[in-house]
């Protein structure tokens, strides 16, 4: 349930979410971690095609204190994971800055959400904020105005439904990024040695 601090839009939400989880076959959730506004949004994947379910910010310039701050975080991170039961978390990782306070706060509030999903044990998955761009704009030094609208695009979300703080959008964005890279198929390890090689390919030495 939102508090009052929070706004969304998706075709789902509150607690009638639950109801409607059993028609995705994964439900990745993406965080943009902040201290003055933490975004979210939920991707649904069915028969290998995402949308999205929801997305939204949480404001949390009302409460003065940092601790506190904390602390909501870790409060809503695990009621939207309760609510939409993701099978993963993809969340963006802290870019250097030459501020190294804002760097320590927005690790903080990166390390509680983490923690959060954890103590749920969903797998965590890290991005910078580079490689989402890149992998949703193929730029990555695209606006976020540029990533809120080409999601719009992939995603087939009406203007209507897009929220004049970006933040949502870049957490959806890195929930659609993190699809994106997990359908990618693995690169095999190189031999570790010579000897390792002829041991697992036989066929492609002369004797």
């Amino acid at each position: 349930m939102k508090g009052v601090d929070e706004m969304g839009i998706g075709a789902m939400g509150g607690g009638a979410a639950s109801a409607g989880l059993k028609e995705w076959d994964r439900i990745i959730l993406g965080i943009d971690p902040g201290t003055n506004v933490m975004g979210y949004g939920v991707l649904g994947v069915k028969r290998g095609k995402p949308a999205m379910i929801t997305m939204g910010v949480i404001e949390l310039t009302k409460l003065g204190d940092h601790y506190i701050r904390l602390r909501r975080i870790y409060e809503r991170v695990l009621g939207i994971v309760d609510n939409y039961l993701p099978d993963e978390l993809a969340i963006e990782a802290p870019f250097f800055g030459k501020n190294v306070q804002s760097m320590l706060k927005l690790g903080r509030a990166q390390g509680v959400a983490m923690a959060a999903a954890l103590a749920r044990e969903v797998p965590i998955n890290e991005y910078e904020p580079r490689k989402i761009k890149m992998v949703i704009t193929g730029n990555g030094g695209a606006s976020k105005e540029q990533v809120q609208e080409m999601l719009r695009r992939e995603l087939n979300i009406s203007k209507e439904n897009l929220l004049t703080k970006l933040d949502a959008s870049d957490a959806l964005a890195a929930a659609l990024c993190h699809f994106y890279e997990s359908k990618k198929p693995a690169i095999a390890k190189g031999a570790s040695s010579w000897k390792a090689f002829i041991a697992a390919n036989p066929d492609k030495v002369r004797q």
